[in-house]
């Protein structure tokens, strides 16, 4: 496995593709917003802020003639260049890389249309603010799983890189091994968590997670979380169920399957972890220590997601950190 492809999001002139972040005027969509300045600061890519608006807004009625909606687009590019100067305050970004995009749109369909072909889509999670309502259509779940390209949800109440916690102390004590203030390498950087399955989308979320890893140096934690029925047919017991401790030698053997190829950038360690649990479960359990965790979508949406569950959505809803989900 290499490092391009999905991972880099590499346009057709061989840089990376823009990354585009929905904003609102909330304190979510403004965490958002610095979060992808600062990942474009990074990597030298151009950011999108996208403000998708009807005439819902609270700017008076619908204007009805040219010289109105003139007053109403000035109006809005005013907010806009606000909002963004606000949230690049402090952070190492060039601003010749930014675009400023103002559609007559709901939120989410303007973020699907505009981050078509973008590296990813960058939202906050659970818009509360007073434009919510005609910003994001739907939840950041629900766009996390209808969009093409991978999107990232952001918190707006983290510092994962942070002094440790009372609550981190305390869950430190009570289980010492298992957690690393350092990220597990002395870097002293939380770790991108990547959930794998063995399918072809955990493949790409793979992919991208190892990019992301790469951009701050951070280690790379790859968790592979199962349960029986997801081992599929297990050699010598076709007829039986097999112990717990054959399916994690089984899935301790599908997630050595599958990093085996993988070629990290020299400033990423990575380790491997196969642990019987739910998915989703699992991979919020691991957000409480990570930077990032990763996830691939598995492509429930609308009921199917609803009835038959969804570990992307379950994520997004309940992880403690910033998520992405790679379709």
């Amino acid at each position: 496995m290499t490092n391009d492809g999905i991972n880099g999001g590499k346009g057709m002139n061989g840089g990376l593709q823009d990354i585009v972040v929905g904003v609102d005027g909330s304190s979510e969509s403004f965490a958002a917003l610095r979060w992808a300045l600062n990942e474009a600061g990074k990597t030298g890519q151009q950011v999108n802020a996208v403000f998708g608006w009807t005439h819902s807004w609270d700017m008076g009625s619908e204007p009805d003639d040219d010289e109105s909606w003139n007053k109403v687009r000035h109006e809005i590019a005013r907010t806009l260049r606000g909002w963004v100067d606000e949230a690049s305050r402090g952070i190492a970004f060039n601003p010749e890389n930014l675009k400023l995009t103002s559609v007559k749109a709901s939120g989410s369909a303007a973020l699907l249309q505009i981050g078509a072909d973008a590296q990813q889509i960058v939202v906050g999670r659970r818009n509360l603010g007073r434009v919510a309502r005609w910003f994001l259509g739907s939840s950041s779940s629900s766009l996390a799983e209808e969009a093409k390209v991978p999107v990232t949800v952001v918190r707006g109440d983290e510092d994962k890189d942070s002094p440790v916690s009372v609550q981190d102390s305390i869950a430190r004590s009570l289980s010492p091994e298992s957690f690393d203030q350092r990220g597990g390498d002395g870097s002293g950087l939380r770790p991108v968590v990547v959930g794998i399955d063995g399918s072809k989308t955990s493949q790409r979320a793979l992919d991208f997670a190892i990019y992301e890893a790469s951009v701050d140096g951070r280690p790379l934690h790859v968790l592979f979380c199962w349960q029986m029925k997801d081992l599929g047919a297990i050699e010598g017991y076709e007829t039986t169920v097999p112990s717990i401790a054959v399916g994690q030698e089984h899935a301790e053997k599908i997630l050595a399957s599958v990093v085996e190829r993988v070629e990290l950038p020299s400033n990423v360690t990575m380790t491997t972890s196969a642990f019987h649990i739910a998915a989703g479960k699992g991979l919020v359990s691991a957000s409480r220590y990570a930077n990032r965790v990763v996830v691939g979508s598995r492509g429930l949406s609308g009921l199917d997601a609803h009835f038959l569950g969804s570990v992307s959505r379950q994520v997004v809803d309940e992880a403690e950190c910033t998520v992405t989900v790679v379709h």
